[in-house]
């Protein structure tokens, strides 16, 4: 049976292979690396702001499977260079036929799932950031008061932190603040009419102002930082509450860290593309390099032109009955119809 894809390959297409072989290898160990940065530096930024996205949020999946599809590129990269450079010289081949096979299966199996699975993740999984952002700023939002409940209490510094710089304030814009209680009660004076008030006329019984926190104010502003009466348009001279922005940051922080994740993101998706074309020639020019070798008894400069192939001439009749026989071991076997009962004797000796 004929080989599956066969290419004749003369003496100089075969140098000139193995010599492509060893750039895009050195490229694709490149790229690699690369990746590993590009989620490396993404697991960074997801740790620090990681207190901000929904428990249930997947985005954090992304680094990590790139990570190890970085990994295996890598790894496939390195090995496919020196495999390549050894496979010129005829003295130095022979221990690389034992590796190539594993390497092969390998790269394909590990290297192209993983990279497979990080692409389809960098392209799936922002859409599901939005969500994850818009519940995890809900959250620290309502936290931000919760100073001294255990396993909170840096919620405030974190979002003040945030605030400061990604120069961005509430949710969707500083508004966010007047409708939560983000002023602990243990700092309000349960004498003063006003505090009384303001509890008493909320249904849940909560302290809200038309104020912010501290850290929503711009420091550019040529002005003292205006955080309390923000609605009110007497309550500050030369202020108008309709152009916030010179006096706060403009933009909240979920459009901030969305458009800042998503661009990461993307980046790294378009990396893994490279990656995975670069990781595609590097593994079936080895696979074509070795058979052509193997033809030739592992010496590249051999007399003759050489065939490389992807799969041997019986892998398709080997897999057709291996899925004809798995067929028929499934497939329930014909009832025996039951044998005619012969007359008793006594029957055939009174006839």
């Amino acid at each position: 049976m004929a080989p599956v894809l066969p290419v004749v390959l003369p003496l100089q297409p075969r140098i000139r292979l193995a010599q492509g072989i060893w750039l895009l290898s050195w490229l694709l160990a490149l790229v690699g690396g690369l990746t590993l940065l590009c989620s490396g530096h993404l697991l960074v930024q997801l740790g620090h702001l990681g207190t901000f996205l929904a428990p249930s949020c997947s985005f954090p999946a992304l680094p990590q499977t790139a990570l190890a599809a970085g990994t295996v590129a890598l790894s496939t990269g390195l090995g496919g260079a020196g495999a390549s450079r050894a496979s010129l010289d005829a003295a130095q081949y022979p221990p690389w036929r034992g590796v190539l096979t594993p390497l092969l299966a390998v790269g394909t199996a590990a290297g192209g799932g993983l990279l497979t699975l990080a692409l389809g993740l960098a392209l799936a999984l922002p859409v599901s950031l939005n969500q994850g952002l818009e519940e995890g700023l809900e959250a620290a939002l309502a936290h931000y008061k919760d100073t001294e409940v255990p396993g909170r209490c840096q919620a405030k510094r974190l979002m003040d932190e945030l605030q400061l710089r990604y120069h961005c304030c509430g949710r969707h814009g500083y508004k966010d603040w007047f409708g939560v209680q983000w002023v602990s009660n243990r700092y309000l004076d349960p004498s003063d009419q006003d505090v009384v008030d303001r509890i008493q006329s909320n249904v849940e019984g909560l302290y809200l102002i038309d104020g912010v926190p501290f850290s929503c104010c711009n420091p550019h502003s040529p002005r003292p930082c205006l955080q309390s009466q923000l609605s009110d348009p007497y309550a500050h001279p030369l202020f108008d509450p309709r152009q916030p922005n010179l006096n706060l940051w403009a933009q909240g922080c979920h459009e901030v860290l969305l458009e800042h994740l998503q661009g990461l993101s993307g980046t790294l998706g378009s990396i893994l593309a490279v990656t995975l074309l670069l990781q595609i020639l590097v593994l079936l020019g080895l696979r074509y390099l070795q058979t052509a070798l193997e033809g030739l008894g592992g010496v590249i400069d051999g007399e003759g032109e050489a065939q490389g192939y992807l799969f041997p001439g019986g892998l398709k009749d080997i897999l057709k009955t291996a899925w004809l026989q798995g067929g028929l071991a499934h497939k329930p076997a014909p009832e025996e119809a039951p044998p005619d009962e012969e007359p008793p004797k006594e029957v055939l000796a009174e006839a």
